[in-house]
């Protein structure tokens, strides 16, 4: 028996994407979303092990982080470095491009605490998970 298929299921053709040259859409394809700057800033910070990495950006689950990391990666912003035996521990860092990016993060980072004290209508809450300690320039921090 043979069943036909519906007419909405046929292939459409693509249209190219209107956005494809534009340098905004690329940085946010790049470091856009919920976590990626969270994560940029620990990185740019220290190397950390994922689950360093993990505890810095919580609530994030183990499975988004796994995608972000991945996606960091291949936009070359991110290496995955193995390090010891076997089970190896992984330690996270930016990459010499990644490291670029750290004057946009701290810019960001100046934004949004402008902008929580512009909003803000009760004490500040000290945490250690916080981002509010200024990035320094390549190699410190």
């Amino acid at each position: 028996m043979l069943k036909k298929a519906l007419s909405g299921n046929r292939a459409r053709p693509t249209r190219p994407n209107p956005l494809a040259d534009c340098p905004l859409n690329a940085a946010f394809v790049a470091v856009g979303g919920k976590w990626k700057l969270t994560i940029l800033y620990w990185l740019a910070r220290q190397p950390h092990q994922f689950g360093q990495l993990r505890r810095r950006a919580a609530p994030i689950s183990h499975k988004v982080l796994v995608e972000q990391l991945r996606e960091l990666e291949s936009h070359g912003l991110v290496s995955r470095d193995v390090v010891g035996a076997v089970p190896a521990p992984v330690l996270y860092r930016l990459t010499e491009y990644g490291d670029t990016l750290r004057p946009l993060i701290e810019t960001v980072r100046v934004w949004g605490e402008r902008h929580l004290e512009r909003r803000r209508t009760g004490p500040t809450v000290e945490s250690d998970l916080a981002c509010t300690a200024p990035l320094m320039h390549a190699g410190g921090g």
